[in-house]
């Protein structure tokens, strides 16, 4: 849905930015200390929690698979974290961001290597700013890093979409809300392939290239954030006090 809304002011966008720029982007690993691994995620005006546990036995039994591990993905908006307070309790909406996270991080990590087990990631959004699968994806990335299961590479997810036919990277609010496309992308950045690509509204067959194009310059820069991250985690906890 389109409202009467001036994207563009001078070139820049309706909150300063220019059409590649993401927003501001903060992420803290080991946050929790009773999750095997966690994170937490400012991007723009979203902030998120992400725990993850295992691998431990898979359970119920009937779910183990003798191959491999299963990956578990729980994602959850909290009732404050809109404007308008949210229904509590699942929907079909956080069901499906639970399984395309699931399909987003999967071909990551090494799950051969725990058969029968299960990973479980939970997801917590507590505000709510466009683009939280985005940044969920991200922040669970890096807590599965914290919690030590192997992985092929980190998985950074950035939006692009068009606003008032021009192609802009990781929407805004107003974008996201009152624009006419958006694109949600992961990236697995060593084989440069995307685990996850939806889209909402219509692009031509060009305006769809330059989105992909776009998207993937964007997960590149998050892809630098979340290993900015890990290694101030870690490098800070290997210097040795005075």
């Amino acid at each position: 849905m389109e409202k009467d809304i001036k994207f563009f002011t001078n070139g820049k966008r309706i909150d300063g930015r220019a059409i590649d720029e993401l927003r501001n982007i903060k992420i803290e690993v080991g946050v929790f200390k009773r999750a095997d691994g966690s994170s937490y995620i400012e991007w723009g005006g979203n902030k998120i929690y992400c725990a993850v546990y295992g691998p431990r036995e898979a359970y119920p039994r009937f779910l183990q698979k003798s191959d491999r591990a299963i990956l578990k993905c729980r994602y959850n908006m909290a009732s404050f974290a809109v404007e308008e307070r949210k229904r509590p309790g699942p929907s079909r909406r956080v069901v499906e961001i639970g399984k395309v996270t699931q399909g987003a991080l999967e071909p990551a990590l090494l799950l051969e290597n725990f058969p029968k087990c299960m990973v479980e990631v939970n997801i917590e959004v507590i505000q709510a700013d466009a683009g939280t699968r985005c940044a969920g994806i991200t922040a669970a990335s890096v807590a599965l890093a914290n919690a030590g299961i192997p992985m092929k590479e980190l998985v950074p997810a950035c939006a692009a979409g068009k606003v008032d036919d021009k192609i802009v990277l990781d929407l805004c609010k107003e974008e996201d809300n009152y624009g006419q496309a958006d694109l949600p992308l992961a990236l697995l950045p060593r084989r440069d392939e995307f685990s996850l690509l939806q889209m909402d509204g219509d692009l031509t067959e060009e305006q769809l290239e330059e989105a992909l194009d776009l998207g993937r310059k964007g997960c590149l820069q998050v892809y630098e954030i979340q290993k900015e991250a890990l290694k101030k985690k870690y490098i800070t906890e290997d210097v040795p006090n005075e």
